[in-house]
């Protein structure tokens, strides 16, 4: 008879539903907060430089992410093509994860570090100069649009209230560090930076 009810009225219904969800979330996602692991830096993890910063906000402006993701499975064909798989002290600077689900492009998890400066700085601008058969879209203005700094401040302040330790300096010093910067240094600077993160062991994702 208690179901029948349950079952008749769509709201008691969902309420439930919402409870229940809510109940087995925080069941699996608070254990993780206590877990060194995941909230450890990973050895050689940094936070991001200003320009690195601006680079990965610029990433997610034009949606990189939605055709690449940034996270290694651990699976023998992944850690062959792209190098040791990912874990999870890698992102713990990350504000949001762009681990991603789709690979319409490949992995970026170890990009940085493959390829020089310039070989991204063409792919970005025409990306079928350097690989005939891509089907991504070129990026050209991105050379052309410079940062100016205005509130790259902001941002570091925001994100040390969410952990990530940038010093008064750090922050002082930021502005002058990305004024003069293209859109595409920054996006090439962040790219660059994914690689060096990059635990010891398998790192063969070169092919």
């Amino acid at each position: 008879m208690k179901h029948e009810v349950i079952e008749k009225n769509a709201w008691l219904l969902g309420t439930l539903i919402a409870i229940v969800i809510s109940a087995g979330g925080l069941a699996e996602i608070v254990p993780l907060y206590f877990q060194s692991s995941v909230i450890t830096p990973a050895p050689g993890v940094k936070p991001y430089t200003a320009l690195q910063l601006e680079g990965r906000d610029i990433y997610v402006r034009e949606g990189c992410y939605l055709c690449h993701t940034q996270m290694v499975r651990p699976l023998q064909s992944e850690t062959e093509r792209y190098g040791h798989y990912s874990i999870a002290g890698e992102s713990v600077y990350d504000h949001p994860f762009l681990f991603g689900s789709k690979r319409i492009g490949p992995d970026l998890a170890r990009v940085g570090g493959k390829y020089t400066d310039e070989w991204h700085r063409i792919h970005l601008t025409n990306p079928r100069d350097v690989v005939p058969e891509s089907n991504m879209p070129a990026f050209s203005w991105l050379g052309r649009n410079e940062l100016d700094g205005s509130d790259i401040r902001r941002k570091m302040v925001v994100l040390r209230k969410l952990g990530v330790p940038y010093s008064d300096a750090e922050i002082a010093a930021a502005p002058a560090e990305v004024t003069g910067h293209t859109e595409l240094d920054a996006v090439i600077a962040y790219l660059q930076s994914l690689r060096y993160h990059a635990p010891q062991g398998n790192n063969s994702g070169d092919k």
